[in-house]
């Protein structure tokens, strides 16, 4: 008895022990099935996904849902642009026209409590004034990449550059062959008393174009040279206007005779309206050329959707619009198709002087004043409306 009651107990230890066994045994096994590292690479491939900069940047411009422009390229051409960015993204804009000077002006006024968020169009000058002062916002833009080169854009990325413009004359043909007179042919023909009371140039105070045309005869004479010519040029002008396209727009009626502009400008008023009796002229000693520009105000009330507005501007889906609205500057990114109206006209983007940006952007508002003043303050002649 004793001997079965001694077997029954070690038979029973025995099987105490396997139980005991096989319990560790099947703890481990959960362990070692969240071993492998297989079961997590998908979550973590998944958040290694770089995030998409472009599509954020739409999402939080859409979020602040408005957008206010100020343009100073010509009407039809900005409104286009704005409409569209419009259609693309479903943010409200709102935009007004204004030339380079009126802008600054303004955003002057307002200091760093802008009420536009962006500024489109016209020519760079006004625009390093603005940066200088702490008026712009620096931006860096994705679609940047696409410049033709560095001297489209600020080198802190105050502004970047959409089109390249040449500065040249308007003349009505008609007008000059019956007065007898030869077109002129470069900047020095200008000032023969011939010509008195025939050129219009645009208002140094209101119009980057005519803040151009002081920085080129500046950097193409010297500045007292260059200012003397001014006063030269300023007896044979009949008027200032406000805004740099003005004299193109009255030369195929006659009304002026030899408009100083940027010669898309006068391709809009011979292919849009038809007026044949106007030609083109490169000056013979050389020009200059304007980038016309974009930017963000410092202090936008917009930030997102003005960043969105620079890679718009940056786009094909922007400039190309040009030339559907009646403007034919050369484009200076690689992706866009340039219009063929500007070439058709002998236009070479290429065939421009030097033209010194620092200088123009570290002096423009002094010489301003001083050619201002050598001409007497200006008269009724000076247009700012």
């Amino acid at each position: 008895m004793k001997k079965l009651l001694a077997t029954l107990l070690s038979a029973s230890m025995l099987l105490g022990l396997c139980a005991c066994g096989g319990g560790a045994a099947e703890s481990k096994a959960p362990e070692e099935s969240k071993a492998p590292v297989e079961s997590k690479a998908p979550e973590e491939s998944q958040a290694a996904e770089p995030a998409d900069p472009m599509a954020e940047l739409v999402e939080a411009a859409k979020a602040e849902g408005s957008l206010v422009v100020y343009g100073s390229c010509e009407e039809e051409y900005l409104a286009a642009a704005c409409e569209h960015f419009q259609e693309l993204y479903g943010i409200q804009v709102q935009y007004q026209r204004l030339s380079t000077g009126e802008v600054q002006s303004k955003i002057e006024e307002e200091n760093g409590n802008p009420s536009g968020d962006v500024w489109f169009g016209g020519t760079t000058d006004p625009y390093n004034v603005a940066a200088k002062e702490g008026l712009l916002e620096p931006y860096s833009a994705i679609n940047a990449s696409h410049l033709l080169g560095d001297q489209y854009k600020d080198a802190d990325g105050n502004w970047y550059g959409i089109y390249k413009g040449i500065l040249g004359f308007m003349v009505n043909s008609e007008e000059l062959e019956r007065m007898g007179i030869e077109a002129p042919a470069d900047w020095a023909d200008l000032t023969d008393p011939k010509y008195e009371g025939l050129i219009w140039l645009s208002n140094y105070n209101t119009a980057g174009t005519a803040k151009l045309v002081i920085n080129t005869m500046i950097q193409k004479y010297g500045h007292d040279e260059g200012i003397q010519y001014l006063k030269d040029l300023d007896k044979n002008i009949q008027v200032y206007t406000k805004s740099g396209s003005g004299p193109s727009k009255n030369v195929g009626t006659g009304e002026c005779v030899v408009g100083i502009g940027f010669l898309h400008d006068g391709i809009t008023q011979i292919v849009d309206n038809g007026y044949d009796n106007v030609e083109l002229i490169i000056p013979s000693s050389g020009t200059s050329f304007e980038i016309g520009a974009t930017a963000i105000f410092k202090g936008a009330k917009h930030p997102n959707a003005a960043k969105l507005w620079i890679e718009y501007a940056l786009s094909p889906e922007c400039v190309e619009l040009a030339d559907d609205n009646g403007s034919y500057q050369f484009l200076v990114i690689d992706n866009a198709q340039q219009p063929s109206q500007a070439a058709d006209f002998g236009l070479d983007p290429e065939n421009v002087m030097d033209y010194d940006f620092e200088d123009a952007k570290n002096n423009i508002t002094t010489y301003v004043e001083e050619v201002m003043n050598a001409l007497g303050g200006g008269d009724d002649r000076f247009q700012t409306e």
